[in-house]
């Protein structure tokens, strides 16, 4: 079933679901789906009379800007062949154990839950929900992404909204717990298609995301930017897997302070940081007011490497946050502090005011622990406690059955 019909095989359709109607009992019946392809490229599915469920055992295209629900399911083979936008007040549900295979063509094919919007994409261990490439011999970059946009706080903008890299789509606000639903046991792969240099694709990007939504047990495999992508925001995010990021595995800018909770980060030879922490964005600036950094919360992080002369974490532009019971293998630097004494990039001042710290953490095979490159002047025992405490995540019992490597 090819939800792209032409306008003739529009207006037939219409015709026979009116059509439909005069024959349709109370009861059940046998009556195939009619789909209804819209002026604005959303669809309708009538199915039997009423809802909105593509028929079963189907092949079926989806893109397009969605201004009703749309359910996924599992029996049917999904084609995401160009952008799908759900747009505020529709929902996008998605059935465990459902594949969504993207074209590989680029940037141009990703995923998007508005402002106003939201997913309900509910996998489980048995039967995780996977969106991956179509391509015969997969590769990082085939495809966009997951893209959410919330209405939650951001610092890029002193009142209403910014848009996003991709998509133009507004985001941010005030509702520190607003809700753009729930994502449990998903997995994004191939992803990272890039526009251009400065507007990137990543496998999940968060958006002012509130903390209203549930975020648990996903990975990110195989993506040419990002894993994780946090532009401000107060979501908290459990059970995050992240295998082979190119650039960095968890990111985040714009003013986030959710939480990031159990995470496991695995970089393969020429893969960039596990972290990239920045107070806001400074390619927009601190717009705030009265003005605020990102400040999260991280526990429960191990993070393997097989590049030696990389770095883990790079914290910068004033970010702040607590960093807990955290495990770093194989780096030649642990934690690399970046700004300025001038109030515009006060990383180093989050250090002294404790609201920039490290508790807890085991560096194995590290040269470096941390560098200062704040123009504050502060120890390593001001930064770091628990030397040598850390044991990370349990990643074998929580990743088993569902992630992939």
């Amino acid at each position: 079933m090819n939800l792209n019909k032409s306008k003739t095989m529009k207006n037939t359709f219409l015709t026979l679901a009116i059509a439909s109607t005069l024959f349709i009992s109370c009861g059940e019946d046998d009556t195939a789906d009619i789909i209804i392809n819209n002026t604005d490229n959303s669809v309708t599915n009538i199915v039997n009379g009423g809802g909105n469920n593509p028929g079963t055992g189907e092949t079926i295209n989806i893109s397009g800007t969605y201004t009703v629900d749309l359910a996924l399911e599992a029996t049917n083979n999904y084609i995401l062949n160009g952008a799908l936008v759900m747009a505020e007040g529709t929902t996008l549900t998605i059935e465990a154990g459902t594949t969504i295979n993207a074209l590989a063509s680029g940037s141009d094919i990703y995923i998007a839950i508005a402002q106003g919007a939201k997913i309900e994409a509910n996998g489980t261990k048995e039967n995780p929900i996977v969106m991956t490439s179509n391509s015969s011999a997969p590769k990082a970059g085939d495809w966009g992404g997951l893209i959410i946009l919330g209405k939650a706080p951001i610092n890029s903008v002193a009142t209403g909204t910014s848009t996003s890299e991709i998509g133009s789509l507004p985001y941010g606000g005030s509702d520190a717990a607003d809700n753009s639903g729930t994502l449990r046991y998903v997995r994004v792969q191939y992803s990272g298609g890039k526009a251009d240099g400065s507007s990137e694709n990543n496998g999940f990007s968060f958006y002012g995301v509130g903390n209203g939504t549930t975020v648990e047990y996903i990975q990110m495999f195989e993506g040419l930017d990002d894993g994780l992508e946090f532009f401000g925001g107060t979501v908290n995010v459990n059970y995050v897997s992240v295998i082979n990021a190119y650039d960095d595995s968890i990111d985040w800018t714009e003013g986030f302070s959710g939480k990031v909770t159990n995470a496991y980060i695995k970089h393969g030879v020429d893969h960039d940081k596990a972290f990239e922490c920045d107070g806001y964005n400074t390619d927009i600036g601190n717009n705030s007011s009265p003005k605020f950094f990102s400040a999260p919360e991280v526990t429960n992080v191990t993070v393997v490497s097989a590049n030696d002369a990389s770095e883990a974490i790079r914290l910068r532009a004033g970010t702040q946050g607590i960093f807990t019971n955290i495990v770093l293998n194989d780096f030649a630097e642990g934690f690399d502090l970046d700004g300025d004494t001038t109030g515009n990039n006060p990383t180093g001042q989050g250090v002294l005011d404790d609201v920039l710290q490290i508790v807890d953490v085991t560096f194995n095979n590290v040269t470096v622990k941390m560098k200062n490159d704040t123009g504050f002047t502060f120890t390593e025992a001001d930064f770091i406690s628990g030397d040598g405490n850390a044991t990370g995540t349990d990643y074998a019992t929580w990743g088993a059955g569902w992630t992939v490597e």
